[in-house]
């Protein structure tokens, strides 16, 4: 499909889903001089949310958007990282700020809020709003939005369509095929949610970690408020862990038999939990995120999983780098999609094949892996294991040098 003769100027661009991909795209787009509309299936937007980290690509991106001014990194100055077991025994572990990079570690709302307080007042923004159908032609895009509502329906024009409606998105099922041509399970399920106050025995600036094979515990502290926790367990039957509630199912996964006082106390925390991620961990892998006029992003597009830790950063930096495209070529739509996805699928892949490779870091599969987590434990502190801990530290800023890569893009 030729896509020519577009201004940039004025144009109307939808936009699915108001998350942190979607809210990053209508800040870009309307930078660049377009008309955003957002829609959102929600009744209202949404607050708070599970833990996340933002690195060094997303800051970059945030800090152009202007929304970077409005977050906190809400690591702990103090504190450390401790690896558990359910008898109590306690030791120094490697924990999610190890990480080469240093993520800031925030509430996922804690975007959306920044982000959306930077909205222009008269963005049109509407909830409980649904895309139902999606026609496009070489000048522009016809979509079906549903109010559920209001029960109505009617159909609307626009010169760009940006799917950004996550792992499940809707945009990507209309435009490109059913979820099952593009979703890669990776057979693990997390629950991600806040608890109320800290886990008793625990320090509130540090972090806790129970690991064993094929399920763990991960409770990450803030400066400011409650922990947040993320249980993740494998599992050979997807589809059967939705079949009752994600406090029976988790409870299931990690067994009947005593808990330990930590574990127990998240366990309980989960019954009652406001905020709860209950889902499988899965990535999208598509041979193109744009066709024609519609171009996906964030999960929708590719769901690194919460294993890679990219999601947020990867997301925020998408939405800039889309925008810069369309910018660099106001007349060529197809030509700034199709150099937006070359400039960004690199880096894209790198941090899947991350998500399935540090999945071993969250949930070690066996106690061979358990093992050698705890060698690099001492590695920290003895001179045993050094070349190994010198050897990740190296990729680490590989990876690091791949983040400012697209931050100049």
């Amino acid at each position: 499909m030729d896509i020519t003769n577009d201004s940039g100027h004025g144009r109307r661009a939808l936009v699915v889903g108001l998350g942190i991909s979607g809210i990053a795209a209508a800040l870009r787009l309307r930078q660049a001089g377009w008309d955003p509309v957002i829609v959102e299936k929600a009744a209202s937007r949404r607050s708070g949310g599970y833990f996340i980290a933002l690195f060094g690509a997303g800051r970059s991106a945030a800090r152009r958007l202007g929304i970077l001014d409005g977050l906190t990194d809400r690591t702990p100055r103090d504190g450390a990282n401790f690896t558990i077991d359910r008898v109590g025994n306690r030791r120094l572990g490697l924990g999610y700020t190890d990480l080469p990079g240093k993520p800031w570690m925030m509430l996922r709302g804690d975007i959306e809020q920044a982000g959306f307080d930077q909205l222009p007042a008269d963005l049109d923004i509407r909830y409980s709003t649904v895309p139902t159908h999606i026609r496009q032609d070489a000048d522009g895009v016809d979509v079906t939005l549903a109010d559920t509502a209001a029960g109505t329906s009617a159909t609307e024009r626009f010169d760009l369509v940006v799917g950004a409606d996550g792992l499940r998105s809707t945009v990507r099922q209309l435009a490109f095929g059913p979820h099952e041509n593009y979703l890669r399970r990776l057979n693990y399920i997390v629950a991600a949610f806040q608890l109320n106050g800290p886990v008793s025995g625990v320090s509130p600036d540090d972090g806790t970690i129970l690991l064993e094979p094929d399920r763990s515990m991960w409770i990450f502290p803030f400066a400011d408020r409650p922990p947040s926790v993320l249980l993740s367990y494998r599992t050979d039957d997807v589809d059967a862990e939705f079949s009752a509630s994600p406090a029976e199912r988790v409870r299931a996964a990690f067994g009947h038999g005593p808990t330990g006082r930590t574990l127990g106390e998240a366990l309980d925390a989960l019954e009652t939990a406001d905020d709860l991620l209950f889902d499988s961990v899965e990535q999208v892998h598509m041979d193109r995120w744009h066709r024609g006029r519609v171009v996906l992003l964030g999960d929708a597009a590719w769901c690194v999983t919460l294993y890679a830790g990219m999601g947020a950063s990867a997301g925020i930096a998408g939405a800039d780098l889309l925008g810069t495209m369309l910018d660099r070529h106001p007349g060529h739509v197809g030509r700034a999609l199709a150099e937006w996805e070359h400039a960004l699928r690199p880096y894209v892949e790198h941090y899947q094949h991350n998500g399935t490779q540090q999945r071993r870091f969250f949930v070690p599969a066996n106690r061979f892996q358990l093992a050698f987590r705890r060698v690099m434990t001492r590695g920290m502190r003895t001179p045993a294991t050094s070349r190994v801990i010198r050897r990740l530290q190296a990729r680490g800023k590989t990876a690091r040098f791949k983040e400012m890569d697209i931050a100049r893009a």
